[in-house]
């Protein structure tokens, strides 16, 4: 079979055996669809410092063989990459993301494969979703990166009618952006560098959309919000100047979410005295666990959040390197690999 797998730092397109069930409780999936993600980028370009490179974490595909009674051949389904254990100090303490087993396990070889599988450990732990019938393969790539969302706006707290900024136009900011008005917000406001991405923010629902080459972002902001500033800013960019940005544009008692992922070794030029004296606070989210995709695919199915708005393009499994090449010239919102 065809995957798509890292070796020594560059991607390589090669035929290699299917995988196998290894052990009670595994599935074999064919990959239908699947995202590509910054962080799979990030991955390609050795900017990514996780343990294990491997490719392809939002698919989405048909059982080809199953070793439990409760999924069977030829259900569709969403099966997810990492699964923490639900019993360690972290998991019983709210932070199940943080378990020690949450990045052991992956699917095998990875998403980007014409067939993949996916571990007992995750199987058995709530990994796999059966998709509803309505809910196509493109949909189902959506329901990680829409559960990443979910729990990061639950733990910043959107309440009804609260004004919104997201800084980073990309595909997880425009999750953002629908995710906030799917939680109740009033006004939602993007920013971004790229001429493409912040007109495509109005497309799906921004209110106002913000060319940081062009304007001052904070000053606009405020301009926006009769000279407070946004109750939330959520910084979906790892740059500095976009988390900055963020800092700068919230009101006195605003909340600050840092979802996108900063560069190892980041440091930012700004005074943290005024995070006191503003009684602003900073919340992180990284990562999302079985409540949330649950509540993604909820979403999706109740068309709640209309992920397909945010496809782009579309690229067979043997053109995966041009959809590279696509998604890092800043061109495309959601590029999905097909089989």
């Amino acid at each position: 079979m065809k995957a798509v797998l890292l070796e020594n730092g560059k991607v390589v397109i090669k035929d290699i055996p299917k995988p196998k069930i290894k052990e009670k409780g595994d599935v074999i999936v064919k990959m239908k669809a699947c995202g590509l993600c910054g962080t799979d980028v990030e991955k390609i370009c050795g900017q990514y410092t996780a343990s294990q490179p491997i490719l392809g974490h939002e698919p989405a595909g048909i059982i080809d063989e199953s070793s439990v009674d409760f999924l069977k051949p030829g259900q569709r389904v969403f099966a997810h990459h990492h699964v923490p254990c639900y019993e360690c100090y972290y998991c019983t303490h709210g932070s199940p993301t943080m378990c020690p087993y949450y990045r052991k396990t992956n699917l095998d070889p990875g998403g980007f494969a014409e067939y993949f599988r996916v571990p007992a450990w995750n199987v058995l732990r709530g990994g796999v979703l059966v998709l509803p019938d309505s809910v196509t393969f493109e949909e189902g790539a959506f329901i990680e990166p829409l559960a990443t969302v979910v729990r990061a706006q639950r733990r910043v707290k959107i309440n009804k009618g609260d004004s919104v900024l997201v800084v980073g136009a990309g595909p997880m900011g425009l999750l953002h952006v629908m995710m906030a008005k799917a939680n109740g917000a009033g006004t939602v406001i993007t920013s971004d560098v790229a001429d493409f991405r912040v007109e495509y923010a109005t497309k799906v629902g921004a209110d106002y959309s913000l060319n940081a080459r062009k304007v001052d972002v904070p000053s606009e902001v405020k301009k926006l919000t009769d000279g407070r500033g946004v109750d939330i800013a959520i910084i979906a960019s790892g740059s500095p100047s976009a988390i900055i940005s963020g800092l700068l544009s919230v009101r006195r008692g605003g909340y600050v979410l840092l979802f996108g992922v900063p560069y190892k070794g980041t440091i930012l030029n700004y005074d943290i005295s005024e995070l006191l004296n503003n009684e602003i606070s900073i919340i992180t989210s990284n990562a999302a666990v079985e409540e949330d995709t649950k509540e993604a695919l909820k979403l999706i199915y109740e068309k709640k959040v209309e992920v397909a708005k945010l496809i782009t393009h579309r690229f067979p499994l043997d053109e995966f390197n041009e959809a590279v090449r696509v998604a890092k010239e800043g061109e495309a919102i959601k590029v999905i690999i097909y089989d």
